[in-house]
């Protein structure tokens, strides 16, 4: 997982486990398949509504989990639906089947499935070289509150590119900030 991640939706929790996601439902069926052939155990989490990445993690920690769910939450349709929280499923990669009638992206739990509730709000962290859309516990001093509300992503990103060419001094791209940023409709609060 860890060698080709970065074409993934992707964040390292707070204790360093790589959680991966996919950005559209051909990304959710191709991680799926080939996750699910692996000897690893992977826990695997979609939020409860259709429209969201699946989320994989290796071996995780409570805390894993609470920030996994977080981020899944984020990436879904309850964020463009302007939701405050969302409900995320969390199971093993073993639950998971796939009917050849399921559409791409799809797939059926068995077993007992896990049920979370988070609120939908992320901040920003720089991992790997790369500007990340990450939940607060992630990092140690948040810049800034995203949340849904009212700014398009490009209103968004302009905002952000000043927020951190300010505070930081530092230059990016629209392209770099886009990446990081849940699809629509963002509240930003810049803190201090």
């Amino acid at each position: 997982m860890e060698k080709e991640f970065r074409k993934y939706r992707w964040f390292f929790t707070s204790s360093g486990n790589l959680v991966i996601g996919g950005k559209s439902a051909e990304q959710n069926e191709e991680i799926m398949k080939k996750h699910s052939e692996s000897r690893d155990k992977y826990v695997v989490m979609h939020t409860s509504a259709p429209g969201s990445p699946f989320t994989l993690i290796k071996e995780p920690s409570k805390k894993d989990l609470d920030e996994m769910a977080t981020f899944t939450a984020c990436f879904s349709q309850q964020w463009k639906k302007n939701q405050e929280e969302a409900e995320v499923d969390i199971f093993s990669i073993e639950q998971v089947n796939k009917d050849k009638k399921m559409k791409t992206g799809t797939f059926g739990v068995t077993g007992k499935i896990q049920r979370r509730k988070v609120e939908l709000e992320l901040t920003l962290d720089f991992q790997k070289g790369k500007l990340r859309g990450v939940p607060f516990s992630v990092v140690k001093k948040p810049f800034v509150l995203l949340t849904p509300g009212s700014l398009t992503k490009e209103q968004a990103t302009d905002e952000l590119l000043k927020i951190i060419k300010n505070k930081f001094n530092y230059i990016m791209t629209k392209e770099e900030i886009m990446a990081a940023l849940p699809s629509k409709d963002i509240f930003i609060k810049e803190l201090k």
